[in-house]
């Protein structure tokens, strides 16, 4: 399943697939999973699902996720309702499609469509579980800001200075042009900035590395992990 589903698995070495496979079994063990929309789940979903949310603690610790409680699996987008306030204060509802989201409570909601070919396709950028589980990093110290749980002051100043300046450079960016680094999402609030930089961390690596150096090296310290050599290394 993992070498079906999940393309990232064949660029592991023998200690990081043992212990992606220590952790997605702890995970699957210790979720709620239930299947909606009409979807039956199966081994391949929940394995599929749980090694890509494991890959962004592969280097850290599974306890991360302790407070994520339970994953909702519909079998492709769903409609949720939507509710939005402007700045007059206008309250607007309605019904949006959606892929996934991520709630403060613990929980995790996905299309498996969209799980499965985000770990099939390694490198197009777009990964719905990296995204909807690096909220739920960010979301472990209760507050939706985009900074998770850092080591000190100093890891705190560092990731406000640099994440910061990568959030107003995409902001400028898109005004004058689409970013050809960063998806135009990111560009939200800071806590979509974090996912979706995440998503071309783990998807983009080189490429991300080479545009925005900065912001590669701070990932690459918080996640513990550098895809970008990983894969030049099993390429080469």
């Amino acid at each position: 399943m993992l070498r079906r589903d999940v393309a990232f698995y064949a660029t592991l070495d023998d200690r990081e697939r043992t212990k992606l496979e220590d952790d997605l079994r702890v995970f699957v063990a210790e979720k709620s999973w239930e299947g909606c929309g009409g979807l039956t789940l199966s081994d391949a979903i929940t394995v599929t699902v749980s090694a890509q949310a494991c890959l962004l603690v592969l280097n850290r610790s599974i306890d991360e996720y302790d407070h994520v409680r339970a994953i909702l699996v519909y079998p492709q987008a769903y409609l949720a309702p939507n509710r939005q306030v402007d700045a007059s204060g206008v309250v607007s509802e309605g019904i949006s499609g959606r892929e996934g989201e991520a709630w403060s409570r613990g929980t995790v909601v996905l299309s498996w469509a969209d799980a499965r070919e985000g770990g099939r396709l390694e490198h197009d950028g777009r990964n719905l579980v990296f995204h909807e589980f690096a909220h739920q990093l960010d979301m472990a110290d209760h507050v939706v800001d985009g900074t998770p749980v850092l080591d000190d002051r100093a890891a705190y100043d560092r990731w406000t200075r640099v994440m910061t300046a990568e959030y107003e450079r995409l902001q400028r960016a898109l005004e004058t042009g689409a970013d050809p680094v960063i998806d135009p999402y990111g560009a939200t609030d800071e806590a979509e900035f974090f996912a979706v930089a995440t998503e071309t961390f783990f998807e983009r690596p080189i490429f991300l590395r080479s545009q925005r150096p900065a912001l590669y090296d701070l990932l690459l310290d918080y996640y513990r992990q550098d895809p970008a050599s990983r894969i030049e290394r099993t390429t080469a």
